[in-house]
């Protein structure tokens, strides 16, 4: 999809300087930059995304759990 946008006159500078040298378009440079900048702000797909981290990892769920209480257990509410 097109989409005209304004942007300050420094931060398209940046935006151009770094697309030349990733050797990617501006449009790629502004496209990952939003879609980072939605991810971040997005708590369902950081949790998601960190879920199938732990699931890849293969990390004992229970050891998990146990470490997790044991900080609890020693930490000021």
């Amino acid at each position: 999809m097109k989409t005209a946008i304004s942007i300050p006159d420094d931060v398209f500078a940046m935006a151009d300087q770094l697309a030349h040298r990733l050797n990617k378009s501006r449009s790629e440079v502004y496209s990952r930059a939003v879609r980072e900048y939605v991810a971040r702000h997005s708590p369902d797909q950081v949790t998601e995304k960190l879920d199938s981290l732990v699931q890849e990892s293969g990390v004992d769920s229970d050891f998990t759990t146990r470490a997790a209480r044991r900080t609890l257990d020693h930490s000021e509410w």
